[in-house]
């Protein structure tokens, strides 16, 4: 497993600026200022992105980031300068000790242990010497900011990004396939009913010297993994390696299907899963542990692989763009983030799914939703819904992602999918941490113009400003 750690990428947006154009290849380009940490370099279309953490006297900055984005073609070098100001410092030596810091959030945290800790400076004036507690809890991990000289909490975060649903192991679900909304859970039962639903599928990536469900892109992290000597992974509902299976194949179908976009460096890795050890209706992606677990409440949600598109589309962020969507004060990346997390669910459905009017495509999770909602189509959340910018948002994510994820709705519409969803990839990576949706729309238009011409930007423009986002 490839883990990335995380980084305070979180707190102000950067500024944006060219700071470099192609001229010849004899150019230089633009030295790096001093004071920075290389997170993480990705390759995309149209070039090469570098993530960079800010440092004071080597110590991470909290929300200071720093990075270029270079055009493959031109050789041109945009900036995006996160940093921030530093005064007045008193000590990098701190009061409280680092076994009594861990101590004392281990104590808010059901007792448990801190996974790690490490000193970080808090920018302002005067600066501020933390203690950064990473802890690991039955509901994801938690981050803690300790002030250093006093050992007060001045910060705490949850860092899990949760979809609210259930699952199915099916593709896509026993609600699509038999086009039958009245179906129910019935506790895990393998019902008639439900039959019809299964699809044999192959099973690609595996790690050829291995007898579990661990590949290229996908890692089983569950508690009593599956086994099988001959690679034969055939179980029914009822059975507990059948949402083991269903993980495996969601996120690896979601990787072959990038990688036909002609991306290599997308979340180009084994993605961490787990479906036990998480008894509520819920699911979530972690980006402190880079993993994701599926809750088992109601339908269990890694039997609708649309819940599994949408926590891989947390994943395909956090990857993109370090720390993205983990600002506590401004929430519209966050939205941005589960926005995309229901589009990609809908886009990977559109391979194989029929798009009626008892199931249309546009609704979200049609059979884990059959466990909490009563209206028929069943549908966590639809991708085609009539909310506008700002006049809609109402402050959580969830809800104020279905103005994003309609935008990229009608991109797919206007552009088609290939089309679209190159766009959508392309222009992530130049996402802010903490971008607003314009700016967020401004950089995807900017890269429709850029892969495809004037009139698919123009088209891209529509798309968001028919949500008020432009």
């Amino acid at each position: 497993m490839y883990r990335r750690a995380v980084q305070w990428l979180a707190g102000v947006a950067g500024g944006v600026m060219v700071v470099a154009g192609a001229g010849t290849a004899a150019q230089a380009a633009p030295a790096v200022p001093d004071g920075l940490r290389t997170v993480q370099v990705r390759q995309s279309l149209l070039g090469t992105h570098t993530w960079y953490q800010q440092l004071y006297r080597g110590l991470p900055v909290l929300g200071g980031f720093y990075a270029t984005h270079t055009d493959a073609a031109t050789g041109e070098v945009t900036v995006q300068d996160g940093r921030l100001d530093v005064h007045g410092l008193a000590t990098q030596t701190p009061a409280v000790a680092a076994d009594h810091a861990r101590a004392s959030v281990a104590g808010r945290n059901g007792g448990q242990a801190a996974a790690r800790s490490e000193l970080a400076v808090l920018p302002g004036n005067p600066a501020r010497l933390t203690w950064v507690v990473v802890t690991r809890t039955g509901h994801g991990t938690v981050r803690t900011v300790l002030d250093a000289g006093s050992g007060a909490t001045l910060k705490e975060q949850n860092l899990v990004k949760e979809a609210t649903g259930t699952g199915t192991v099916f593709d896509p679900n026993p609600v699509v396939a038999t086009q039958n909304e009245s179906l129910t859970d019935q506790d895990d039962a393998d019902v008639p009913g439900l039959r019809r639903a299964y699809r044999k599928v192959a099973l690609t990536h595996l790690d050829g010297r291995g007898t579990t469900l661990q590949g290229d892109y996908a890692n089983n992290i569950s508690a009593d993994p599956v086994r099988s000597a001959k690679r034969e992974f055939e179980y029914n509902r009822s059975q507990r390696g059948f949402e083991q299976v269903m993980g495996y194949h969601g996120i690896t179908s979601a990787q072959e299907y990038i990688h036909t976009l002609g991306f290599r460096d997308v979340n180009n890795e084994p993605q961490d899963y787990a479906t036990t050890g998480f008894d509520e209706d819920n699911s979530y992606y972690d980006p402190d542990t880079d993993g994701i677990t599926f809750g088992t409440g109601g339908v269990d949600d890694a039997e609708d692989i649309e819940v599994i598109w949408h926590e891989y589309g947390h994943a395909i962020q956090d990857d993109q763009v370090p720390g993205f969507g983990e600002s506590e004060v401004d929430l519209e990346a966050g939205s941005i983030g589960e926005g995309f997390g229901d589009y990609w669910a809908f886009t990977m459905s559109q391979a194989n799914s029929p798009d009626t009017a008892r199931t249309p495509l546009a609704c979200i999770a049609d059979w884990d939703s059959t466990s909490y909602t009563d209206d028929v189509p069943h549908c966590l959340r639809r991708t085609d819904g009539t909310k506008m910018y700002p006049a809609d948002l109402e402050g959580e994510v969830h809800a104020d992602g279905e103005i994003w994820s309609r935008a990229l709705f009608d991109i797919n519409h206007a552009l088609g999918r290939t089309r679209a969803n190159r766009v959508i990839l392309e222009a992530q990576f130049c996402f802010d941490p903490n971008t607003t949706m314009p700016a967020a729309a401004r950089t995807t238009v900017k890269t429709a113009r850029a892969l495809y011409g004037q009139g698919a930007a123009d088209q891209v423009r529509a798309a968001f400003h028919a949500r008020g986002i432009l």
